[in-house]
């Protein structure tokens, strides 16, 4: 079924390997800014969905794409969770540097 755009299904998981290998890069490279790994994390989300989107329109079955729709549903509830959990911690401290957010263990 994608085949007949010339694109196929290769391309598509190459597309979602590289968007999976920058979010696992810029999860462990940057130490050091919150956000960054917010957004990291949410690249994965994307490579999956693209990932199931592709193999589901390959296949033929709604079934992947009913999946990408819930995980997009968590990722936005987790981007504004995480968004509003940062806003809180860096009007009580100032900073939301990874090394003040350890510093929380109790």
């Amino acid at each position: 079924m994608l085949a007949a755009t010339g694109i196929g299904l290769g391309h598509y998981l190459a597309v979602a390997a590289i968007l999976f290998t920058i979010g696992v890069f810029g999860i462990f490279l940057n130490r050091k800014n919150i956000i960054v790994i917010l957004m990291s994390v949410e690249l994965i989300l994307l490579a999956v969905n693209i990932n199931l989107v592709a193999f589901s329109a390959e296949l033929g079955d709604l079934a992947g794409q009913v999946f990408a729709l819930m995980i997009l549903t968590v990722a936005a509830a987790e981007a504004a969770i995480g968004l509003a959990i940062l806003v809180i911690f860096y009007r009580n401290r100032g900073t939301i540097a990874v090394e003040d957010v350890n510093s929380l263990k109790g």
